[in-house]
């Protein structure tokens, strides 16, 4: 082995075995979580310690425009990429052997470039060690398996599945229903497998041709990393067997909506314990404060965890996803519900992220609101109690809305990054704007002819 495979971890090793290593993807994630890079020979990857891309990618729109940069001389400079070796794993569905590293983005100078999504999340993770705490976080991905969709004109239908019928809606927690497409749930686990990925659980959902994937707590990088990768192999897995894989938030008319729901605690460094459970499994005052920080921050972090015009489509009552920042235990009418455990394993589950989100700035998002409130030391609202599917202000209802909620809230801005918040609006902005320009179906339908 070359020195630079031996710093690979295990499950990269075993994939590649006696094997040579033909490619290596240089992957970063952009503000949108897409994997932007450069492929290159291993040979001549073996050879450099870093790699370079300008920074105006995290201006890049999701169509591929480029936002207006918020700061004055922008000159596109490189970055210098280093690829952080604990992330180098297989990517299993190409034709020769191929690995992915992700890349820590510098400036020259070798600070952490500040609008990287990434390096957001470090950020707020090392907040947390500074005041002796270590966040921890289990996320849940739900998607779509739909028919190919060649047409953008045409409405997203749910795959054919073994047997010549389309998957159906409305069969929760169904063995037969996902068994209608087995063979794309196979190469789930074995590409996972061969990338060395833990998945905790595969289940259907309520919507036709709805997956839930369940990921074990852990390390909240580590764990958006695993996530950012999940998405590209599931995708793969899907085209392997004429379908699509989307994780729009609403891709479906009248079925639900895909969430990235996250389950959060916080562990003190120095006892390993728990900081939501007191003396004998009590709830603490700083569970308390988390949640109250999430219900005074949420709102305006909501423009990071619905960060499409479509995600608004999912904040609608009775679909099985929350309207309101109230919180309640064991309460899945709640945006934020607290579920069935043991002291050790107290956690706060944020309902309100959808599938669509970057999964950095979903999981960065929720630890920075629960941050402040332990700062801030303020009560949370009563626990709520019955159905929570209820009129509620807090949620914006509109992209628009949502951005003009985050650029008022100063304490979460702080938290995030000034020039990262900067970086996002302007992307965000710009994508808003680019889709009221489009006329729709609907508005061709019921006004051409009509007003």
């Amino acid at each position: 082995m070359s020195n630079w495979t031996e710093k690979l971890p295990k499950a990269a090793r075993d994939y590649i075995g006696k094997r040579r290593v033909d490619e290596v993807e240089c992957v970063i994630g952009d503000i949108a979580g897409v994997a932007r890079g450069k492929a290159m020979p291993a040979a001549k990857f073996a050879k450099q310690t870093n790699y370079f891309l300008p920074n105006s990618i995290f201006l890049q729109t999701i169509t591929g425009e480029w936002a207006d940069s918020p700061f004055d001389a922008f000159t596109e400079p490189d970055m210098i990429l280093e690829p952080d070796w604990s992330t180098a794993t297989a990517a299993p569905w190409t034709a020769d052997i191929t690995l992915q590293v992700i890349h820590d983005a510098k400036d020259q100078q070798g600070n952490l470039v500040p609008f990287s999504p990434r390096n957001v999340l470090r950020r707020i993770v090392g907040l947390y060690e500074e005041q002796g705490w270590k966040p921890v976080v289990a996320p849940e991905m739900e998607f779509f398996l739909t028919a190919r969709n060649i047409d953008p004109n045409m409405p997203v239908i749910p795959p054919m599945g073994r047997t010549g019928r389309r998957a159906a809606g409305k069969q929760a927690y169904s063995l037969s229903a996902i068994d209608e497409y087995g063979k794309v749930i196979d190469d789930i686990y074995d590409f996972a497998e061969a990338q060395g990925l833990e998945i905790d659980g595969i289940l259907q959902e309520g919507g036709a041709g709805q997956i839930e994937l369940n990921l074990a707590h852990g390390d909240p990088i580590e764990l958006a990393d695993h996530v950012f990768y999940f998405k590209r192999l599931i995708r793969e897995a899907a085209l392997r067997h004429d379908c699509f894989a989307t994780f729009m938030a609403k891709p479906i008319a009248g079925e639900p909506g895909s969430a990235m729901h996250i389950h959060t605690s916080v562990v003190d460094l120095k006892t390993g314990k728990n900081i939501f459970s007191g003396a004998k499994g009590v709830e603490t005052e700083e569970f308390q404060h988390f949640i109250a920080g999430m219900q005074n921050h949420m709102g305006a972090a909501i423009a990071l965890m619905a960060p499409y015009v479509n995600s608004y489509r999912r904040y609608v009552p009775d679909f099985a996803a929350p309207i309101n920042l109230e919180w309640g235990r064991d309460n899945r009418t709640t945006g934020l519900r607290v579920p069935i455990s043991g002291p050790a394993a107290r956690r706060i589950e944020n309902r309100l992220p959808g599938m669509d989100c970057n999964p950095y700035l979903g999981i960065a998002a929720t630890l920075a609101c629960g941050y402040l409130g332990l700062m801030e030391k303020k009560a949370a609202r009563p626990e709520f109690t019955g159905s929570a599917y209820i009129d509620s202000d807090e949620i914006p209802v509109n992209l628009g809305d949502a951005l003009d909620l985050l650029d008022e809230d100063l304490a979460l801005k702080n938290v995030m990054g000034v020039d990262f918040i900067k970086c996002y609006d302007s992307v965000k902005r710009n994508e808003y704007k680019e889709f009221l320009q489009v006329i729709s179906p609907w508005e061709r339908e019921h006004l051409l002819l009509n007003v």
